[in-house]
């Protein structure tokens, strides 16, 4: 079937955005921490790699372009901890995944939550600045991930749930326009929280914890409506949902069932980007819920977590499955996740992970043309 190029995001052939750190820069991270080199000679290494990954996402045909997450040691805490009324602290132990687990390093709601500012304004302005005419994308996690991976630490917040929300989603907000205003036309909310809300291991693991999957449900939608509510009708927000992806491990399984009605017919999103690269992602039919036509989902069929390139028939006949609940139009290819979560990476070299994304690359030009 031949469909007319899209010209807006997210891609027929796209990606979630973060790529595999190079090991000089991971060593000059390190020489920086330890005052071997300054914060101004990283950030000059940084923009030489961004720069060349950026050539290189162009060169196999990819339409949006990231800077990697390469100023990120993690997915999410890097853009958290840097929010008004956040911070960082070493947690005593780390997150854990399938046999692995991350540094120790959390974040925790210390003040009044608001966006006054942010060091990642200025990273998106230095992506936008060498992407062409190619679409820059930035991801920032979602405002879920604050209260999902945050320990709240401040007394008016514990005390009244729903003002912890209502400013978060606000904050948010301001977060939103500010990259609008730097000129962000793409910006994808990476979340994980979805995730564990379809999985019955997970969600007794939070009751554990004393919360209510369900009302958490709530909290969240609503919050993330309030965050991208009002905004331009250039800019195009999606989501990422995320099983974990630390080291080429995971943490949550369960197919979208107990949330697609709320993922895909609540939330004022303009696509997803679904982990579909095995079978802890469930089958296709929760995408019967998709009823809106400007809804687009981006199909994680192709595996970030090994080197492995995937029969492309067999990614072709997954896509046509997909297309039996939402029409082809609609649907897109990536990888499941990005190849480097946390500054760690998965374990595939930078060769596999470019020859990971040309796959796609071909593939969706062979199924959409």
């Amino acid at each position: 079937m031949q469909l007319a190029k899209k010209t807006t995001p997210p891609f027929r052939a796209d990606h979630v955005g973060s790529l595999l750190r190079p090991e000089k820069l991971k060593q000059a991270r390190r020489r920086q921490e330890s005052g071997e080199i300054t914060k101004e000679a990283l950030r000059e290494l940084e923009n030489e790699e961004i720069k060349r990954i950026v050539a290189k996402q162009k060169e196999i045909g990819l339409q949006s372009v990231t800077d990697g997450e390469f100023r990120r040691a993690y997915w999410h805490f890097d853009f958290l901890e840097n929010l008004n009324g956040v911070e960082g602290y070493e947690s005593g132990g780390g997150i854990q995944f399938k046999e692995k687990q991350t540094k120790s390093h959390s974040i925790r709601i210390i003040g009044d939550l608001d966006f006054s500012g942010h060091p990642m304004i200025d990273d998106y302005k230095f992506l936008h600045s060498i992407a062409g005419d190619h679409m820059p994308k930035m991801t920032i996690p979602s405002p879920s991930m604050l209260h999902f991976r945050g320990k709240i630490a401040y007394g008016r917040y514990q005390a009244d749930e729903d003002l912890f929300f209502h400013d978060l989603g606000k904050a948010y907000k301001k977060a939103i326009a500010a990259f609008y205003d730097a000129g962000c036309r793409y910006l994808q909310l990476d979340d994980t929280a979805w995730a564990y809300l379809c999985s019955d291991e997970q969600k007794e693991q939070l009751k554990a914890r004393g919360l209510n999957p369900d009302h958490l449900e709530k909290l969240y939608a609503r919050t993330i409506n309030e965050a991208v509510s009002g905004r331009p009708e250039d800019l195009t927000v999606t989501m990422h949902i995320c099983r974990g992806n630390f080291r080429s491990t995971w943490i949550a399984s369960g197919g979208y069932e107990p949330v697609a009605e709320t993922l895909f017919n609540g939330l004022n999103i303009d696509g997803f980007f679904l982990e579909y690269d095995s079978d802890r992602a469930g089958g296709f039919e929760p995408l019967r819920h998709v009823q809106r036509k400007d809804l687009q989902i981006v199909l994680g069929l192709v595996t970030s977590k090994f080197s492995e390139l995937e029969n492309a028939d067999d990614v072709k006949r997954r896509i046509d499955e997909a297309s039996k609940y939402v029409p082809l139009e609609q649907l897109c290819l990536s990888p499941q996740c990005g190849f480097a979560s946390t500054e760690e990476g998965n374990l595939l070299t930078e060769e596999e992970q470019w020859a990971k994304l040309a796959h796609v690359v071909k593939i969706a030009g062979e199924v959409w043309g």
